[in-house]
């Protein structure tokens, strides 16, 4: 069947367009989360920038709209019609060891990094999975098992390889664009495709760190724990405490096996002795069921949080919180304990604070510094319920913390069951303004539109 677009992308240069019905074509629209929804007219499976830099031009000409593919974890809306770019074939990761800095294309995944520069003694401010994509996560300000210590991720970039709709293919840093560079830094997107980003790296090789799960009727008493000692954590510690239901699955340890527990997630970056003394307050609450803190490489930084690395359908939503008194641990716990029986598969909160609430010496736009945690809750992954009940849950849950609500929102951790006017209250109205005015200036005709898309671009 004719596809005019496509013939219209080969004809200005893109190297491999993809239509459906091609083969390919499912491949590069699959996102971890199963409950995404693309359908556009072609997929341009970038293989260069110059691929990325046809398709806007193409778009443009044409007037339509321009989604980008990443590993798809952090898909907030479904594609319907246009030009999907899939950043998979620019993935690529280059160790400069004499400054310090990992050049990672996009489409790369965070494990790829950590395979690269961890035999080195070198550490790359990943995320919570290997599996998350570099670039998003740092686009949305990265906040991964050690960033009490060192800040978000995004206070660690060098610079930035995009392609906007207005200017073409340019670097951004604190030299070239800096408005741009200020803007991606935290801003997430609508600014133009990256195609690849350079970051710092630092001397860590090993993190003293891991999980304890604990059983359910231990749960409140570690949630009661985790809310003081969490909050005297010295700058060296970071944790999070999430109350799972965790699956009866056949593949899962059995002590956790179909049960609701509370799973407590640590990482220090000191001796053993140190970071056994900061725990102590925590392991004697209760004996947990399963698990282990001790000495991680730092290429085993995803154990400790574990999550999990196999598709699923997906609806989530995430609020930050000003404080966590005892008046917000009750008020949760009556929301989220066993005895709401709630279709959820985790409630997460991450002590924040430490270097997160510095500034960097470069500022960017990352949102929430003021915040003590992020609360996180992830719905059961049921098709029936992720539209309907699963945001009324998770709504339900989030008027139950209301007064307690802090005024911003991290942008990764938004997800569609915030709703549809979340991102607006991702940043403070000055900085929304700010970055509404560098997309303005890098996509005039908000053909990467971030959020819902206007009109004229729509069918």
């Amino acid at each position: 069947m004719p596809n005019p677009l496509a013939d219209q992308l080969r004809a200005a240069g893109a190297t491999t367009v993809l239509t459906p019905a091609d083969p390919g074509f499912p491949a590069e629209l699959a996102a971890f989360n199963l409950h995404t929804r693309h359908n556009p007219d072609v997929v341009v499976a970038a293989g260069t920038a110059g691929d990325v830099v046809a398709a806007l031009r193409v778009a443009q000409d044409q007037d339509v709209p321009v989604t980008v593919l990443g590993l798809g974890h952090g898909v907030l809306q479904d594609t319907e019609g246009g030009i999907a770019i899939s950043t998979r074939g620019l993935a690529s990761v280059r160790l400069d060891l004499e400054n310090r800095t990992v050049r990672v294309g996009a489409g790369t995944a965070w494990k790829e990094v950590l395979e690269t520069v961890t035999p080195h003694g070198l550490a790359a401010l990943c995320g919570s999975s290997p599996e998350v994509g570099v670039i998003g996560y740092v686009l949305g300000g990265g906040l991964g098992p050690i960033a009490r210590s060192y800040g978000f991720a995004a206070d660690h970039v060098q610079s930035i390889e995009v392609v906007t709709p207005a200017h073409g293919l340019v670097t951004a840093s604190a030299t070239e664009n800096p408005d741009l560079f200020w803007a991606l830094r935290g801003g997430k997107g609508g600014f133009g495709v990256v195609t690849a980003i350079t970051l710092d790296v630092f001397p860590i090789e090993t993190v003293y760190g891991g999980g304890l799960f604990f059983d359910g009727d231990d749960a409140k008493a570690v949630l009661d724990a985790f809310a003081s000692w969490s909050a005297t954590l010295p700058l060296c510690a970071s944790a999070s405490l999430a109350l799972i239901n965790v699956p009866p699955l056949p593949d899962l340890p059995e002590p956790i096996r179909g049960r609701f527990v509370a799973h407590l997630r640590f990482a220090a970056l000191d001796d053993p002795a140190r970071g056994e003394e900061i725990l102590a307050p925590m392991r004697a609450v209760a004996t947990p069921l399963l698990g282990a803190i001790g000495l991680l490489p730092y290429a085993q930084l995803g154990l400790i949080h574990s999550d999990p690395t196999t598709p699923m359908p997906v609806n989530e939503g995430g609020m930050l919180l000003r404080s966590l008194g005892q008046d917000t641990v009750d008020a949760l716990w009556a929301a989220v304990g066993p005895h709401a029986q709630l279709p959820l598969v985790a409630v997460e909160l991450r002590a924040l604070g430490g270097k997160l609430a510095e500034e960097p010496l470069e500022p960017n736009a990352v949102s929430g510094r003021g915040a003590a945690y992020s609360l996180f809750l992830l719905g059961a992954p049921v098709p029936e319920l992720l539209d309907t009940v699963i945001p009324q849950v998770i709504g339900g849950v989030f008027a139950a913390v209301e007064p307690w609500r802090a005024e911003e929102l991290l942008v990764n951790f938004v997800g569609r069951a915030n709703g549809p006017d979340a991102l607006r209250r991702v940043w403070k109205p000055a900085v929304a303004e700010r970055l509404d005015a560098v997309r303005r200036a890098a996509d005039p005709d908000g053909r990467l539109a971030f959020g819902p898309r206007p009109a004229a671009l729509i069918g």
